[in-house]
Parts: structure tokens; sequence; C-alpha cells
């Protein structure tokens, strides 16, 4: 219990230090690009070998398989209700062209530009909260479920926070564009790596002992909650802030998070 106690605490300390450099720094719109594309490669690795194939391993590719499709549905469909709460009333956008996510619009993080008139709303930020929390529950109980019967779980942790911390940064950001105090900003983001460090307890302890096809339907879930965020959100805005650049830092975090996961 202890060790995922340490392991949840790590994973989740990336929002509060996400949110810390959020409320207290601008930075470059490319190193925002960055960071997202790495964590985008670390989370490839971690849904393929630490979600998906642990799933179809504990209850056969009939239930990974669902399991993955309605994680991806459900992300997907809460995403696109959370981009409208972001920036409600927006107008549809033209065919061939793409704005990025309105929860997780970087300008109101980077230097290089002003934020739009919906992060200075302050609705982007907590949209964004509400997302970090959605796909976050599922991979901390994944990670506490690998640690819990010893199965490592090195990769799943790295992609954890790498992930955590560009969208804590960019949420926070956004807060306090509106004009939240930093106090008030930090505590929400608290709370949220609370809730998931309970995720990650939970996952370690009474579903660890499980039966396995039970298990199965968690893990896929997450993988596809994980992969749905990396083509909805994740790569799209890495892509349009940082360009072609980004595929190099992409491939970084996926190299980091193999070798992670042969430990």
């Amino acid at each position: 219990m202890g060790t995922s106690l340490l392991f949840g605490v790590v994973a989740s300390s990336a929002l509060v230090m996400g949110a810390l450099i959020g409320v207290r720094f601008e930075l470059p719109k490319r190193l925002l690009a960055i960071l997202l594309s790495f964590a985008a490669g670390a989370l490839i690795t971690a849904l393929t070998f630490e979600l998906f194939e642990d799933a179809y391993q504990r209850g056969g590719i009939v239930r990974a398989g669902l399991g993955l499709l309605v994680g991806a549905v459900v992300f997907t469909a809460l995403s696109a209700l959370l981009d409208r709460w972001a920036q409600p009333g927006s107008k549809s956008v033209p065919a061939g062209e793409f704005r990025g996510s309105a929860k997780l619009d970087t300008d109101a993080a980077a230097e290089e530009k002003a934020p739009a008139s919906t992060f200075t709303r302050g609705a982007a930020g907590m949209a964004l909260l509400a997302a970090v929390t959605l796909d976050g529950v599922p991979e901390n109980i994944a990670l506490g479920v690998s640690l819990g019967e010893g199965t490592g779980g090195l990769a799943l942790l790295a992609a954890i926070f790498v992930s955590n911390l560009p969208e804590a940064l960019v949420g926070a950001a956004s807060m306090r564009s509106q004009g939240r105090t930093g106090g008030a900003i930090m505590a929400l983001w608290t709370i949220c790596a609370v809730l998931l460090v309970a995720a990650v307890v939970l996952g370690a302890g009474p579903l660890s002992g499980a039966d396995p096809e039970t298990i199965s339907l968690p893990l896929a879930f997450a993988a596809g909650a994980v992969i749905a965020s990396l083509a909805d959100t994740l790569m799209p805005e890495a892509f349009e802030h940082g360009g072609p650049a980004v595929a190099l830092s992409t491939a970084a975090g996926f190299v980091l998070s193999f070798v992670l996961s042969l430990a």
C-alpha cells in the first residue's frame, strides 16, 4: 500500500507542479507544444503495453476491444461537451480548418499571444480540469492494479506524469487569465491530485484481487480514453503550435516510456 501511495503522489504531483507554473509563468508556445507531444509519445507506450495488452491478457480480445471502444466513445463525447463549455456559442469550423481544442488552447499559458475570450472567462480551465479527472481516474486505477500485482507500472507512471504536467499548466493559466486567485487555482488542482492518488490506492487495494475479467474492463476503458485523448486533443494541439518538429519529441517520449516498461 505504501508503494501505491508513493506512485500515486508522484503521478499526481505533476498536476500541482503544472498548476504552480501556470499560475506564475508564461512559457514559449513551442515549448508547450514539445511538452504535449512528449506526453503523447509516452502515452502511446503506456496504453499499448500497460493498459490494452494487460486488458487483453485478462479478458480476451472481445472484452478488451469492447472496453477500449466504450472508453474512446465516452471520452470523445464528453470532450466535445467540455469544448462547448469552454467555448460556448462558437461557430462551426469550416471543412479543412483546425482551430484546436477550446479546452486546451495554449494561448493563455504562452507569452507570444494574448489569451482568447474563452480563457478570459476561465471556462476553458475548468473544462480542462474536468477532462484531466475524466481520463485520469481510470489511468490511475490501472496504475494501482499493476502495482498491487507487482507487475511494474513505471512506464504508466511516467506517461501519467508527463501528460498531467502540461494539461495542468494550461488549465491553471486559463484560470489565472480569468482573474482567479492563485490560492483558489492551486486548491482546485490539488483536490484533483488527491482524487487521482485515491484512484491509485483503490486499484492497488480492493481491485487488485478482483477477477481478471472484471479488471480487464477498466484497463481497456482507460486505454480507450487515452487513445481518444491523443487523437482528439494532445497530438492536434502539439502539431498546431509546434509544427513538424514535435515528431521528434513524440518519438523521445515513446522511447523513454518503452525503456521504463522493460524495467
